[in-house]
């Protein structure tokens, strides 16, 4: 029997790139998938229904079950119009994966708030908001559940020029996924994030010149295990997955080191920073 038979995936940003590997590979796991894309450019700007319909026919044509929504993420409304499509097309939902964003570039005293507003509706609000419709449901059916967020690397090492809103959004799913990990554990409702590297749209300019970054279908079969049964145990974890490998990212608060005196002056403070820096 197929992984995930019998159960509903929803997939956000599942036209293109990793979000249509994942609605592809889950698919193929046995799982219905609703394939959600309102089929924008990646700064957000523009709307094109029939990438989400190509992903849903190639479903189809593979002998799965797929529906589609063009559902603009970032919303209480379209959220919940995404899970009652779910509802209505399947009779249930089992798991979400989070994976619509966008992203535009500028420096932080140039980047207009504008489009810091619409960065963060789509990629922290939207994923927030489809988080809190799915659990309601899942809550409400009593069968547990799988939430999968997508976060970044640039939300959670290194800080980029240029990209001030995107990698709030991708530390602020980061944190957020650790929230709902720990609602959802007494529910059998789980949650994880993968920080994918693979060559999308998104991608391509980050990745020119460079060697590494995989095709985003080698992304897919973490997604497949975090939302399938024989996950349950693994819950509010970051994974880091690129080009073959997979690892998970630690956070940990330092212990600290102790003044001299046993309090802290700014003397002591330029005197020992070096030491503090120290990792």
């Amino acid at each position: 029997m197929a992984l995930l038979a019998g159960r509903v995936a929803i997939v956000t940003g599942a036209g293109r790139g990793l979000g249509r590997a994942h609605a592809l590979a889950l698919a193929a796991a046995g799982a219905g998938v609703v394939v959600d894309d309102v089929g924008c450019a990646v700064d957000g700007s523009g709307a094109d229904a029939a990438v989400a319909e190509a992903v849903v026919a190639e479903i189809r044509a593979g002998g799965g079950a797929a529906v589609a929504s063009h559902a603009a993420v970032g919303t209480e409304a379209a959220a919940d119009a995404l899970v009652r499509t779910a509802l209505d097309a399947f009779g249930r939902l089992d798991v979400l994966v989070n994976n619509a964003g966008i992203t535009r570039s500028g420096p932080v005293d140039a980047l207009p708030l504008a489009d810091w507003e619409r960065i963060v509706a789509v990629n922290l609000t939207g994923t927030f908001a489809c988080a809190r419709a799915a659990f309601a449901a899942m809550r409400a059916a009593g069968r547990g559940g799988r939430i999968i967020n997508t976060t970044s690397g640039a939300g959670l090492v290194t800080g980029y020029p240029g990209s001030a809103a995107y990698a709030a959004t991708k530390g602020g799913v980061a944190a957020l996924t650790r929230v709902i990990a720990a609602e959802g554990a007494p529910l059998g409702i789980t949650c994880n994030a993968i920080a994918p590297l693979a060559r999308t749209r998104m991608s391509d300019a980050f990745l020119a010149g460079r060697a590494d970054g995989g095709e985003p279908a080698t992304v897919a079969p973490l997604v497949v295990f975090l939302a399938s049964p024989v996950s349950a145990d693994v819950n509010g974890e970051i994974f880091r997955v690129r080009d073959g490998r997979i690892g998970v990212v630690r956070t940990e608060m330092p212990e600290g080191v102790a003044a001299a005196g046993g309090t802290w002056s700014v003397e002591e403070i330029a005197a020992r920073i070096a030491q503090l820096l120290r990792p």
